[in-house]
C-alpha cells in the first residue's frame, strides 16, 4: 500500500522510530498494528526520512500488508493523531518502492527578517533571522552548488553512505514578510537542505561572498562557519515518481552507491 500523508513536526522527534520517542514512524505503524490486528506492527518505508522539527505536506510511504486501501484509509484517518494528516491510500503498482523509486524531493525552508519575528500564526513553519537578507547574493550563491556534487561539507556523515547528490534547483523569493527558498534533488542526506540555507544565509547577511557557496562545497568537510538552520522553518513539499512501467529500472538505479 502507498499512503500520502502530511504531518505537523513539531511535537514529534522525526520521521523514523525511536524507542521512547515520539515519531511519525512510531505513530503510523501503532496504527496499522491496531487497525490489522498484527501481533507486530508492520514496517514502513518513506521517501524521506525527515528531523525532528521538520514538516511534510507530501510524504510518501509504503507497507506491505493485506487490506482494502479504502477501508485502511478510513480506519487510519480515525486513529491517528491531530498532527498527522492521511492524505490518501493506494494500492501501489508493482515495484513500487517509496524510497528508492523516487526521482525528485522538493523541500521549502521558510523564513523572515522582519524586525518583528513571524507571524504568530505562522511561527512553527518560519524561522525568524535576525539581520537583513539581500536574496540576489543568496541567488547567486546558489549558482555554484547546482548539478551534480560531493555535498559531505552540507552533510552529517553515515558510515556507508555516499554523499553524492545532483541539486536540480535552488532558489530563493522574497512574498511580503516571508523568504522561500525551494530546493530539488534526487535525494538528500542527512541535514543537508538546512546546512545549504545556512550558507546561503550567511552569503544573503553580507557576512561572506557568493563564491563562499563554492569554497565550502570544495572543502568536503563540516565548516564551522556554515549553520545547520533551524528545523521547523522545513518543509517537505512534493515527491516525484516516474511511470509505472519505469519504477523497477529507477529503483534498480537508485540502489546503486552514486560513488562507484
Amino acid at each position: 500500500m502507498r499512503i500520502d500523508l502530511a504531518y505537523d513536526g513539531t511535537e514529534f522527534r522525526g520521521w523514523a522510530t525511536q524507542p521512547g520517542l515520539r515519531t511519525v514512524q512510531g505513530e503510523l505503524e501503532t496504527a496499522l498494528g491496531t487497525i490489522l490486528r498484527l501481533p507486530e506492527p508492520p514496517r514502513l518505508t518513506v521517501a524521506g526520512r525527515t528531523d525532528a522539527g521538520v514538516h511534510a505536506r507530501a510524504q510518501v510511504a509504503h507497507v506491505d500488508v493485506d487490506s482494502h486501501p479504502g477501508v485502511l484509509e478510513r480506519r487510519l484517518r480515525r486513529i491517528v493523531p491531530g498532527d498527522i494528516r492521511i492524505l490518501r491510500v493506494t494500492e501501489a503498482p508493482e515495484h513500487f518502492d517509496a524510497r528508492f523509486g523516487a526521482i525528485e524531493r522538493r523541500y521549502v525552508y521558510r523564513m523572515t527578517d522582519h524586525p518583528a519575528g513571524p507571524d504568530p500564526m505562522q511561527r512553527r513553519m518560519v524561522a525568524a533571522i535576525s539581520r537583513p537578507l539581500d536574496v540576489d547574493l543568496m541567488n547567486e550563491a546558489a549558482q555554484h552548488l547546482l548539478g551534480e556534487h560531493d555535498f559531505a561539507a552540507f552533510c552529517k556523515q553515515r558510515e556507508g553512505a555516499t554523499t553524492i547528490r545532483h541539486l536540480i534547483a535552488l532558489r530563493t523569493v522574497r512574498g511580503g514578510e516571508t523568504i522561500a527558498t525551494t530546493v530539488r534533488a534526487d535525494a538528500f542526506c542527512h541535514s543537508m537542505v538546512r546546512s545549504l540555507m545556512g550558507c546561503l544565509v550567511a552569503v544573503g547577511e553580507r557576512r561572506y561572498e557568493p563564491q563562499f557557496a563554492a569554497e565550502i562545497l570544495a572543502g568536503e568537510v563540516r565548516d564551522p562557519r556554515v549553520k545547520v538552520m533551524p528545523a521547523h522553518g522545513l518543509v517537505l513539499e512534493e515527491v516525484v515518481y516516474p511511470a509505472d512501467d519505469q519504477l523497477a529500472a529507477r529503483v534498480e538505479q537508485a540502489r546503486r552507491r552514486r560513488d562507484e
